[in-house]
């Protein structure tokens, strides 16, 4: 079975196979209740008896519901990242490249690999690594799409700096760079979504990277789908059953991890099992875990068998959240969420600083929805000047490239990281200036071409 999992790319066989395809079963006997056509509800706690109940759940009320499902029919198997207005009533207060910042919490692990000899080793670090941000993503409210040139900046932790921009608005895409005395990361994010009715099916186009300094080595990373249920009726809860490939590309050393689906009363939820492997695809240590809990790893034999006189040890555990928190976060999800994690004299463009957030953040719905539509006719008016001017956008911190990367669901433009932060960041921290700046002193100003008015 080691072996199997070791040179599939596409999802894991023999029994991982099979528990799949009894999920897809038990999705089928759900499927059409309610005399909603395409629409399916799935309690990830019960069986198939109690979808019906399951469905007058979750947060909406039902003329909200009922209204909405009216609206959404017509996109059923399109791809609605950037096609529909959804309302705040879903959102949290914090932007997509905020949540990209979410990564960064567990970065001591980084250190462990940079630090470690053992090739094998580094990989259980930096796995444990990616899966840690999971916790976060489970996370059932929308972040706020950014607009076309916001960005997000942190600093004051493990001594990372970290900023991210929204580099394209047709297609979505952002780009992300983090960097300390360990390790330099980079991303471009970019999603394609299909939207199923009750559920939208998300496939992660981005390219990930990261470079550890101590020996140079560079990995990337192609993580699993992820599939968010009872988007409308029921309570929405999230999964990303498949496959997570982490490869090291300066040996050929990879980890295999294999995200098991939901099952019926939820049997699977959460469970995380596969292999590192050295060049030869074969297994060296194996790793097991719950992606909302911990992850722990054991040496082992050819055949994936635990090696005689070792043990399962423990190589990551979430941190403990406040109780009761309105949106889950985590407590560094609001040190991202706080100025105290910004640089000085932060840009203006700065994702903190978006009034629908702030607006959200404070619990003033309605001023939300209101300052979120301002935002988005702004950034309309400001491309129609750009057009008439026949200019195109052209990001601060990062530029695009030639590289076209294929992903297993679709090819992706590469931007990179030019080093202008750098510059920028070294002249604002030895300014003897410190501007302050705050939701009630600085307005967010991401624009190109001046503040433009709401309407043109």
């Amino acid at each position: 079975m080691a072996q199997n999992q070791g040179s599939s790319s596409t999802g894991g066989g023999g029994f991982f196979s099979s528990i799949a395809s009894s999920f897809s079963s038990f999705k089928n006997q759900v499927n059409g209740l309610l005399g909603y056509e395409g629409l399916e509800v799935i309690n990830p706690e019960g069986g198939t008896d109690d979808a019906e109940v399951e469905a007058q759940r979750g947060r909406w009320k039902q003329e909200e519901r009922d209204s909405y499902w009216r609206s959404m029919q017509k996109y059923v198997g399109a791809d609605i990242t950037s096609m529909v207005t959804l309302p705040v009533l879903i959102f949290e207060p914090m932007t997509m490249l905020q949540k990209m910042a979410e990564l960064m919490e567990y970065s001591h692990l980084l250190e462990l690999a940079d630090e470690c000899e053992d090739p094998y080793m580094r990989l259980v670090y930096t796995a444990s690594w990616f899966i840690s941000v999971y916790y976060a993503l489970q996370r059932t409210w929308k972040p706020f799409n950014p607009i076309l040139g916001e960005t997000y900046e942190m600093v004051n932790h493990c001594g990372i700096t970290f900023i991210a921009e929204q580099v394209s608005h047709h297609p979505p895409i952002s780009a992300a760079h983090a960097e300390n005395e360990h390790f330099v990361y980079d991303i471009t994010s970019k999603v394609k979504t299909k939207f199923l009715g009750n559920s939208l099916d998300v496939y992660p186009l981005g390219r990930t990277r990261l470079k550890l300094k101590k020996d140079g080595v560079i990995l990337e990373l192609v993580p699993p789908p992820t599939k968010v249920n009872n988007l409308i009726f029921g309570r929405t809860w999230i999964d990303s059953p498949g496959e997570m490939v982490l490869t090291n590309l300066t040996t050929g050393d990879k980890v295999v991890l294999y995200f098991q689906p939901c099952g019926w009363f939820g049997a699977g939820r959460y469970e995380v099992d596969g292999y590192v492997y050295n060049s030869e695809e074969e297994p060296k240590i194996l790793m097991t875990g719950k992606w909302n809990e911990a992850m722990s790893y054991q040496p082992c034999d050819l055949e994936g068998e635990p090696l005689p006189n070792t043990e399962l040890k423990e190589v990551w555990r979430v941190a403990e959240s406040p109780a009761d928190d309105k949106f889950q976060y985590t407590h560094f999800a609001h040190k991202v969420n706080s100025f105290t994690t910004a640089p000085k004299n932060l840009l203006p463009s700065d994702s903190r600083l978006r009034p629908d957030r702030y607006a959200l953040e404070t619990g003033d719905l309605s001023k939300a929805g209101s300052e979120k539509s301002i935002l988005e006719e702004k950034q309309r008016a400001e491309k129609r000047m750009r057009e008439s001017k026949g200019q195109e956008f052209v990001p601060k911190w990062f530029n695009q490239t030639d590289q076209i990367a294929p992903t297993p669901w679709g090819d992706l433009e590469i931007y990179e990281f030019n080093g202008k932060y750098n510059e920028h960041r070294a002249a604002a921290d030895s300014s003897g200036t410190v501007k302050e700046v705050n939701i009630s002193t600085t307005e967010f100003n991401p624009w190109q071409f001046g503040n433009v008015a709401e309407t043109s």
